[in-house]
Order: C-alpha cells, then structure tokens, then sequence
C-alpha cells in the first residue's frame, strides 16, 4: 500500500492543508519583513520567503497584506524561532523548526506531537549533530531542458558545493553563507526554482516500515498542522510500497 499516498492525500485533508501552508507562509513573510524592513530587492531573507509563497501559489493579496501588517506598528506581534529536537518510532531523528508568539504554548504542543506518537522530545543538541545545515535550490528540469553538464557546471561556478541529479529536478546543494550567491548568480542565468530554502539535511537516512511508518507519517501530519511549525527535518525513508 503506497503510504506517501495515504499521508498526502487523504480526502477532506487538501483545503485545510492549503489554508495551514499559506498561514505558515505568511508568519515567515511577516517575520523578515519586520527584521529586514518591507522591501524584497533589499531585504534577501524576504525574498526568499515571497519566493517560497509564489512557489505554492499563494496569492499576492495574502503576501502584500504579511508584508503591510509588518510594516504597521498597531497589533504588531513579535516571533520567536525555536528549534526542538527529539526522536520519532525507531530512534529516527526529528528537528522542528517553529515560529512563536507563545514558547510554553508551542512547548507543550510539540512535546505531546513526539509523546502521543511513540517518540520523545530531547534536548537542544540531541540530534542536530547528525543533520547539515545547507541552502537547497530545486529546478524543475520540465520548465529548464538544460543538459546535465551545463546545469552542473553553472551551479559550481556560482559557488554550489554539489548538484544533485534526479529523473525530474536538479537538487543545487550551497553552504547556506553561499546561498544568496548561487540563487541571484542562477536567476541571471534564468532560472526559478520550485524551492529555495537553508534547510537542515540529514547526513544519513534510515528506513521506516510498518507500524513505525505508519507513525511517523502520522506524527508529520500533527506537526504540519500545528500553525507555530514552520518545518520539520528528519532523517528517514519510506519506499512509495511498504
């Protein structure tokens, strides 16, 4: 049975998982908006964001009101990033990246995500150490027919450490100091992305089956629907047949 499948797809999941992207999209527009001022052109860390948002086509009156709500000073709210870490079903390792209003609140919900799923949360250092933090740019290799070589040879000589190659996207690995580089220097050369983030990467994967397959797709489905998580990094697989 295709677990992915069942994780993604399930029915009456697909609007309110729209909704739950768009709301973590715009606390990521608000937030560099309020750290780096309103402006995308000068303000990179935003530009990434409205990227991202573009990239699931969110709409533009949802970026622009992020965007003017940070600007404003009535009703402002500060953020804070917090990163959690701890172990899923099978000692798989699990970093939760969250933007806050409320630390104890977002505290407790993530703890009882790991506690109620047959993990548990530990303390900060437990397990970033088996995960690389880089910047990752995906092209979408049906919307740029460049040659493998060619697409290769731009990345590095933009400063990307490695390109990765997939039947369908070119995976462009840079040192995440080296990240606005390789993005602007690759856009000139006309390209987009489909994603453009640092993201944590884990330096090795191990393979979830059964009843531990089951609950850690279970236990990324509760954090994805908890409004403070931003993103969650681990370092398992799961075949498309389990």
């Amino acid at each position: 049975m295709p677990k992915f499948k069942l994780f993604k797809d399930r029915k009456g999941k697909a609007d309110q998982a729209k909704n739950n992207k768009f709301v973590k999209l715009a606390r990521e527009i608000y937030v560099h908006a309020r750290k780096g001022g309103p402006n995308p052109e000068s303000n990179f860390a935003l530009k990434t964001a409205i990227t991202a948002a573009r990239a699931e086509q969110m709409p533009v009156d949802n970026i622009e009101r992020a965007i003017k709500k940070a600007a404003g000073s009535a009703d402002s709210v500060d953020y804070e990033e917090i990163m959690y870490e701890g172990y899923g079903p099978g000692g798989v390792a699990i970093m939760v990246r969250c933007l806050t209003d409320n630390r104890n609140r977002t505290a407790a919900d993530v703890r009882s995500i790991f506690n109620k799923r047959g993990g548990n949360m530990g303390e900060s250092g437990c397990v970033s150490y088996m995960f690389d933090q880089k910047g990752l740019l995906v092209v979408d290799r049906e919307y740029h027919e460049t040659d493998e070589d060619t697409m290769i040879m731009l990345a590095l000589e933009a400063g990307a450490e490695d390109v990765i190659v997939n039947e369908d996207s070119y995976e462009i690995l840079t040192h995440p100091h080296e990240f606005e580089q390789v993005k602007t220097a690759l856009e000139k050369e006309g390209y987009s992305f489909t994603s453009a983030a640092v993201r944590w990467l884990p330096q090795n994967t191990v393979k979830a089956e059964g009843e531990n397959a089951e609950k850690l797709l279970k236990m990324m489905d509760a954090f994805e629907d908890n409004e403070d998580v931003q993103d969650v990094f681990a370092n398992f697989e799961i075949e498309d047949e389990v």
